[in-house]
């Protein structure tokens, strides 16, 4: 019960920061991605399917406040949760370098598939642009801020962990 209050308090935590505090500390517009790093994190923290969870309730709550068809982000979030929680299994909370690699990966494939379900289909065809001008920039960003919420997010999964464990000994 204490894992679940947690996780929906970093989830509305960097919603509310995504979408006011990082809203006026955009460059040119572009704002890191708070929602991927945190069900990214998840994900290969935690496993498949609350990386799954999790990126349903972030997505779900970025379709009601800014997207236009309910659903759409919500599956695209869900799918990247499932993804990184594929990675699970040779994820070790000491070395940054996969959280690292799959979060950017994670942000630049948002991009594209948004680019391409969004734009692509309705002709605009400018993806260099898009590309170099959009996605490139969100990501870096993005990874910039990884390096500051990541070990945050490590360190409160495993004192949760922790607990866990503690409590499941209690009872054998």
């Amino acid at each position: 019960m204490l894992r679940k209050i947690v996780v929906m308090v970093f989830v509305f935590a960097c919603f509310i920061l995504q979408s006011s505090v990082f809203g006026n500390l955009a460059f040119n517009g572009i704002i890191p991605n708070l929602m991927i790093i945190l069900t990214s994190s998840f994900g290969f923290m935690r496993g498949e399917e609350e990386g799954m969870i999790i990126g349903f309730i972030c997505g779900l709550l970025c379709d009601v406040f800014f997207g236009s068809i309910l659903g759409f982000y919500a599956l695209i979030y869900m799918y990247i949760g499932f993804l990184n929680g594929k990675f699970s299994m040779i994820f070790y909370p000491e070395d940054i370098k996969l959280p690292l690699a799959l979060i950017i990966v994670s942000d630049i494939s948002y991009g594209v598939i948004c680019y391409c379900l969004m734009f692509l289909l309705r002709g605009r065809f400018n993806f260099p642009y898009y590309f170099t001008g959009v996605i490139l920039p969100e990501s870096l960003y993005t990874i910039l801020v990884t390096m500051f919420l990541y070990p945050l997010i490590l360190k409160v999964n495993q004192l949760l962990e922790t607990k866990e464990k503690r409590s499941a000994q209690k009872f054998v």
